[in-house]
């Protein structure tokens, strides 16, 4: 699908009033809104952004397969529901911190695996740790692991977690995160080395129990967990893309929670319909768009920044995310250690900057592709970005992507311009994880490659002095800007509705915790 944009000066309220026009919302899934409850009704019905099919933590695709990790297995420790970072322990029944590098910890004694995988043990923790890191994975979740050199395990339920160097983010990703979820040794090694769409062999207090692709993944509530009972017999997630779709689920009765768009924040304000809550969350996403460096087409930095100065934010700001989100200055959220005061590029365009760039590149008669999901919010700031790069000669075609499709793209060659928004956690080394030279063609789309970054990368995650690790970190971002690569955008905000029959337990930031929802 390709949408294109007549070359023509706009404003930006009448731009945001044709664009919002045209924004598709995406198809619920097969079979819904069908669904008649019955009387005592147990289920929790929740919405996910994508389809969680994969479920290998060492080769997780986004935090919408964690939402299901952290129902069916566990963690040494989990985060705590609430409004600031922190964690709780899970399959831990203690865990310190011996010295900078040892971590020991002792497992309950109460867990065991499904399918007659016996006791989770530390065998259990040594060889989920140790295979994320391992060359033979080839795990793209690699860097959450930082510094981590091995296992050793010192009983049945005992081990120490040994890392080379000491590794600041280990307590708030790596261990509380997808990396940190325990699988079974010996079920992994039956199937393979790797799991594929079937969990093989599950330990927290539900078990997935079906998986319709597309359509619905259901847990159940694991008849053997022996910790705290949770709430709800069975939880039905449904992957919704778009948040205008799953606010009419919602309002039909037909979830119990999800995200919202932020045009509809206003109007949920004023009331929440069938008796539901509005939370507003800060957000700790990323959203930007990235030019692959590598493609013949992109590999002029004149180009580059001319697109970077002629992108104007703010306007896509206002059409796409109703004006009610602020414009970014990097990959590093506020609040978080890192965070840039301001871009070095201005967020509004200058389009004579940018036109001036254009005409030292040499380069004419430019046309480009740009990549974005197919989600309201993002086509409708690609063509915020495709009507403002035609002011100054840049004919930029606009091609929708599924939720598969998009997140297969990063290795393509073919791969242009992007529009892109990845997940965080609260450690600036997660945002710079995907931006290293290693990471080219996995989730460093743009292949930005520079050893200054890598460096920064590499030891700021040892630092504690945190001033000295936000200097490293601006500086990282300071990097990626410079090479003309990125034009960041939002950290969005994260604004939810749940009905009036549920508790939600969520992170800081908003994001689903759903072993822990309760009952009003």
């Amino acid at each position: 699908m390709k949408i294109e944009w007549q070359k023509a000066a706009v404003g930006r309220r009448s731009f945001m009033r044709g664009v919002t026009a045209l924004g598709a919302a995406a198809a619920l899934p097969m079979g819904f809104g069908n669904r008649v409850l019955a009387a005592g009704d147990n289920t929790l019905r929740v919405r996910a952004y994508g389809d969680a099919q994969n479920m290998d933590p060492a080769h997780s695709v986004g935090v919408f397969e964690e939402e299901v990790y952290a129902s069916i297995y566990n963690k040494l420790i989990q985060y705590k529901p609430g409004r600031e970072w922190d964690w709780q322990l899970d399959a831990a029944g203690m865990i310190e911190q011996a010295d900078p590098t040892h971590i020991k910890f002792a497992l309950r004694d109460d867990i065991g695996f499904t399918n007659g995988f016996g006791a989770m043990t530390a065998e259990d923790v040594k060889f989920s740790f140790e295979r994320i890191i391992a060359d033979a994975t080839e795990s793209s979740n690699k860097p959450d692991m930082g510094t981590l050199s091995h296992v050793e395990v010192t009983g049945e339920r005992e081990g120490t977690i040994v890392l080379k160097e000491p590794f600041a983010p280990l307590w708030s990703i790596a261990l509380p995160y997808i990396t940190g979820n325990i699988v079974s040794k010996v079920a992994v090694e039956a199937a393979g080395g790797r799991i594929g769409s079937d969990p093989v062999a599950e330990s927290g207090p539900y078990l997935r129990t079906n998986w319709e692709p597309k359509a619905k993944t259901t847990l159940k509530r694991n008849p053997d967990w022996k910790g705290e009972a949770p709430a709800w017999d069975t939880i039905e997630i449904l992957p919704i893309d778009d948040e205008n779709t799953a606010e009419i689920a919602f309002e039909a009765g037909e979830l119990d929670f999800t995200r919202v768009s932020l045009g509809s924040v206003e109007r949920y304000r004023a009331g929440v319909p069938n008796g539901g809550t509005l939370l507003e969350y800060p957000s700790l996403y990323y959203a930007w768009l990235g030019m692959n460096l590598d493609h013949p087409k992109l590999q002029n930095q004149k180009l580059r920044q001319a697109i970077q100065h002629a992108i104007d934010v703010p306007m896509v700001l206002e059409a796409a995310y109703f004006g009610a989100v602020e414009p970014s200055t990097g990959i590093i959220a506020p609040g978080l250690a890192g965070n840039r005061p301001k871009t070095m590029v201005p967020p509004q365009a200058n389009f004579e900057k940018a036109a001036a760039l254009l005409a030292e590149s040499g380069e004419t008669n430019v046309t480009l592709k740009l990549d974005t999901l197919n989600k309201t919010t993002f086509t409708t700031a690609a063509q915020v970005i495709q009507a403002t790069l035609a002011q100054i000669g840049i004919t930029v075609e606009i091609n929708v992507l599924e939720s598969g499709a998009f997140w297969a793209s990063g290795d393509n060659d073919d791969l242009q311009l992007v529009l892109n928004r990845y997940s965080m956690t609260p450690d600036p080394y997660y945002a710079t994880s995907w931006f290293t030279t290693e990471q080219a063609g996995i989730w460093n789309w743009e292949r930005f490659s520079n050893e200054e970054f890598d460096k920064i990368h590499s030891e700021a995650s040892q630092l504690t002095d945190q001033t000295k690790r936000a200097e490293m970190y601006q500086r990282a971002q300071d990097l990626m800007e410079e090479s003309g690569a990125y034009r960041f955008l939002t950290h969005e905000a994260t604004p939810v509705v749940h009905s009036a029959s549920v508790t939600p337990a969520l992170r800081p930031d908003g994001l689903a915790l759903l072993r822990y929802f309760g009952k009003a």
